[in-house]
Order: C-alpha cells, then sequence, then structure tokens
C-alpha cells in the first residue's frame, strides 16, 4: 500500500488537498496555505508526489496532477462523514 505510505507521511495529503483546492501556486504560496509547515518538510513532500505522479511544476506553479486530483476527490465522502461525527460531538 505505497500510496498510503505515502499519503500518511506528514503534510502529504495536506499540501496534495492545498493544491487541489486552491489552485496552482509558487513554493511560497503553499507554504502560506500550509501555515505551519516548514520549508524543509514542505520540499520533500512536493519531491515525494512529484515522485510519485500526483503533483507537477506548471506555469502557474505547483499543481495537482489529474491522478492527485482523482485521489484528493476520492477522499470527499470521507470529509463529509467528518464534518457530519464533529457535528456529533
Amino acid at each position: 500500500m505505497a500510496l498510503f505510505d505515502l499519503l500518511g507521511r506528514r503534510w502529504a495529503m495536506g499540501v496534495l488537498w492545498q493544491l487541489c483546492s486552491g489552485g496552482p501556486c509558487t513554493f511560497r504560496e503553499l507554504q502560506d496555505r500550509c501555515e505551519s509547515i516548514s520549508p524543509a518538510v514542505l520540499n520533500s513532500r512536493i519531491k515525494d508526489l512529484r515522485q510519485a505522479k500526483l503533483l507537477e511544476r506548471g506555469e502557474g506553479g505547483y499543481q495537482p496532477t489529474d491522478l492527485g486530483k482523482q485521489i484528493i476527490s476520492s477522499l470527499h465522502p470521507l470529509k463529509d462523514l467528518a464534518e457530519q461525527w464533529v457535528e456529533t460531538l
């Protein structure tokens, strides 16, 4: 389950989620979106996600690939369930 290993790394899913929801951006913009991420961790996650072909660098900066978008789309039902769960607490 290499995908779970990758997405389980600190900030990996957060970086991909930010790019899918906020659109392409530069390294600095992505760091601002992720707020508390260090430059070293962000650089490492970008490298990991690019190597896995979930992220690419285009004209507008970093952006998710079609596969990256598909992965995040598949997580939307889980996000919806999590929001419902929080309301019950």
